[in-house]
């Protein structure tokens, strides 16, 4: 049972590893292990050393058996395992054997994530006490709410005709049911409230890395090639979140543009894999976790460029 759908008692804010020394947290997104080139990616996939974190901010796929497959592979490597869902592990495909439903079907990956000592957004909060902490980690599932809007739409239902108009219609309308809440858009705003009391509940005098598949501000989805792709993308409820809650980094993943951006002073990371035929484009080798502690100087995007390469809300299918 999860505390964010079962109205219980919320679990503690935040607990203390003991395990502090040596190591890196790292982070990663969208593996999508349903491409064969991408799963011996994760085959491959080695921590620097025994005491590294690795952060998944979501889209590890879409049947709940490759994700457990993913999670157990993962979780022998590194010391810890944190976990943050993304809209491919909540969709219900029809050839899933695993055929739950909403919130159903996330309980059902936090308790394969429980059994595999993979924390979830369901967990107390870790405190990340290796070089550049102490530092809370903080998984978050927060979903969207169409809010992020193309111009001259000032509601869902105006918002969506014009996706549709522009041929972007995300898979999610498909596959992601939000049972039992009557909408997607409900749904986000029951993760908004029970994430937010979890997060003020932090201690004020330590740190955040904030780790969400969405990105928590509107500003990583102004480089879209198809700007109606937004819609599906975040709310613009978690926009004061990273400099509200101190956050020293947000990691996202979601729209396969990898990339490091800095908004109103915080680093936000985009950590993807993506799709084959959008890392195969790419300089850098695939599969490579991005540091997230300690720090790793890079200069950050102030201004981001257009993005013409990637493929983020070019239609059905492609979300």
């Amino acid at each position: 049972m999860t505390y964010g759908t079962d109205g219980g008692t919320p679990p503690p804010a935040v607990r203390h590893s003991g395990a502090a020394g040596g190591g890196r947290l790292m982070a990663i997104s969208d593996l999508h292990i349903r491409y064969a080139e991408n799963r011996e990616i994760v085959e491959r996939l080695r921590p620097g050393s025994d005491a590294d974190w690795l952060l998944i901010a979501g889209d590890i796929g879409e049947f709940a058996a490759d994700v457990e497959w993913a999670l157990r592979v993962l979780s022998e490597r590194f010391a810890q395992v944190v976990w943050a869902p993304g809209n491919h592990e909540l969709w219900t495909p029809p050839e899933d054997p695993v055929q739950l439903r909403g919130v159903r079907r996330y309980e059902h990956l936090v308790e394969i994530c429980r059994g595999l000592g993979v924390l979830t957004p369901e967990d107390p909060f870790p405190v990340w006490e290796g070089p550049g902490g102490p530092c809370v980690i903080a998984p978050l599932f927060v979903l969207y709410d169409y809010s992020f809007r193309p111009a001259g739409a000032y509601d869902k239902e105006a918002a969506l005709a014009l996706a549709e108009k522009a041929g972007v219609v995300c898979t999610d309308e498909y596959f992601l049911h939000p049972d039992p809440y009557p909408t997607r858009d409900d749904w986000c705003r029951a993760r908004l409230a029970f994430t937010e009391a979890r997060l003020a509940a932090v201690p004020a005098e330590l740190p955040t890395v904030l780790v969400n598949h969405f990105p928590l501000v509107r500003e990583p989805t102004r480089v879209l090639r198809h700007p109606e792709f937004a819609l599906w993308c975040g709310t613009e409820a978690t926009a004061d979140w990273p400099t509200r809650f101190r956050a020293a980094s947000v990691v996202y993943g979601h729209l396969h543009i990898p990339r490091l951006l800095s908004w109103e002073g915080v680093p936000h990371q985009e950590v993807s894999l993506g799709y084959p035929r959008e890392w195969r484009r790419r300089a850098a080798p695939p599969g490579r976790p991005v540091q997230i502690l300690p720090p790793v100087h890079q200069r950050p995007e102030r201004q981001p460029a257009p993005v013409s390469g990637e493929d983020r809300g070019e239609g059905a299918g492609r979300a």
